[in-house]
């Protein structure tokens, strides 16, 4: 890996912040923190730089899809969060001379690439799917796509949900599941693209290290489930039934039946082909019982 520091957007984040925690990386907040710091206004489409030299970039910033209910005006703003941070990046990536360019640009995508695909395995070369979030993924990738002609290896990573202790949708979950409240949501047969934070923060470490990774990477765990076969799991690591359905309906009038039937409901049998045929690496937890062990039990 290039010797000189790593920049990172969305620093603050679920997996921003875990990364902090692995690696030391130069965060690239939006607003100006004097010194010699960078920040960036991605709206306006400027980066600041401050003339310091970057040896990677990883882009992990957006706005956060089910942070509320979506109104057209929401749905703009977690389109336009991606598109624009991406294109900023790509336009300062662009202005800097080849020999300052950073090697590698890693950036964020997500699995609702592929859309609510039923029972339909989806590795990499998979064609996108419809809907709002297959949308918004697509456009991501789109417009950090054109670094590779700069000469930057971009590595695009489809992360699943994310399993943390530190919150997320796991996070969201264990209240009711605490309280014997839980079980599937929906039908339950959708299947659930889980993956842990750990493994998120070493396939990124992987990519930042490995010159030979580019492009898709679905990274959720091999042992992806069903989602009512997760709800038995979670209730079993914390002693508690889980057997209380939330049925679709309910969960509709609570969150909007879009984002409901897009975040929640769909499902996506994301398979993660590029990196179990990548002999460099590992997952450490693909076996969900283990990762909701070390998470919760």
């Amino acid at each position: 890996m290039d010797a000189h520091p790593i920049l990172v957007t969305g620093a603050t984040g679920l997996v921003g912040r875990a990364l902090a925690d692995a690696l030391d990386v130069i965060p690239l907040p939006r607003q100006d923190r004097g010194g010699d710091a960078p920040w960036w206004e991605p709206a306006a489409g400027r980066l600041h730089d401050r003339g310091r030299r970057f040896g990677a970039v990883v882009h992990l910033a957006g706005a956060g899809v089910a942070d509320r209910r979506w109104t057209e005006a929401w749905k703009r703003e977690v389109m336009d969060s991606r598109v624009q941070g991406s294109r900023t990046l790509v336009s300062w990536l662009r202005g800097l001379p080849p020999a300052e360019r950073p090697g590698v640009l890693v950036s964020a995508s997500a699995v609702g690439f592929y859309g609510d695909r039923g029972d339909e395995e989806l590795p990499e070369d998979a064609p996108p799917g419809v809907g709002f979030l297959a949308e918004v993924c697509q456009a991501w990738e789109d417009e950090v796509r054109p670094a590779e002609a700069l000469g930057v290896r971009v590595v695009r990573l489809r992360i699943g949900i994310v399993l943390s202790a530190r919150g997320g949708a796991l996070g969201r979950m264990l209240p009711a599941f605490r309280l014997g409240g839980g079980g599937p949501m929906g039908s339950g047969r959708q299947w659930f693209p889980w993956v842990h934070l750990q493994d998120v923060v070493g396939v990124i470490r992987h990519a930042l290290a490995t010159p030979t990774m580019a492009g898709a990477h679905n990274v959720v765990s091999p042992g992806i489930v069903r989602q009512r076969d997760f709800a038995t799991a979670l209730g079993r690591a914390l002693h508690r039934p889980a057997v209380l359905p939330v049925p679709a309906a309910a969960l509709k009038l609570a969150m909007g039946a879009e984002l409901a039937e897009q975040a929640l409901l769909a499902s996506t049998r994301a398979v993660p082909r590029a990196l179990l045929a990548d002999p460099g690496f590992r997952f450490r937890f693909p076996d969900l019982d283990a990762a909701l062990s070390d998470l919760v039990g």
